[in-house]
């Protein structure tokens, strides 16, 4: 993991209390969900953090934050998107 993928993580969950879930009982992160080679854009990202949170990606809690997570993507990678073998 890159250290700006690092201070994301760390970020969303101190400051929006995105740290992963259980979901059908089964432990939730992020990066269970995130593709391992491609392109990662911002939404890419925001929903696999809602899905790992057991939110719908197109529901209304997810549209509150949708914004919040975007713009912190963009903060610590410096773009709306970034290479999976980059995370």
């Amino acid at each position: 993991m890159s250290a700006a993928y690092d201070n994301l993580l760390e970020d969303l969950c101190a400051r929006l209390g995105f740290c992963g879930s259980v979901v059908d009982e089964r432990p939730m992160h992020v990066d269970d969900l995130l593709p391992r080679s491609g392109i990662v854009t911002a939404e890419i990202f925001a929903d696999a953090l809602f899905r790992a949170e057991g939110w719908d990606p197109e529901g209304s809690e997810a549209g509150t934050f949708r914004s919040s997570v975007r713009d912190a993507f963009v903060r610590h990678f410096g773009g709306t998107e970034i290479d999976a073998a980059l995370l």
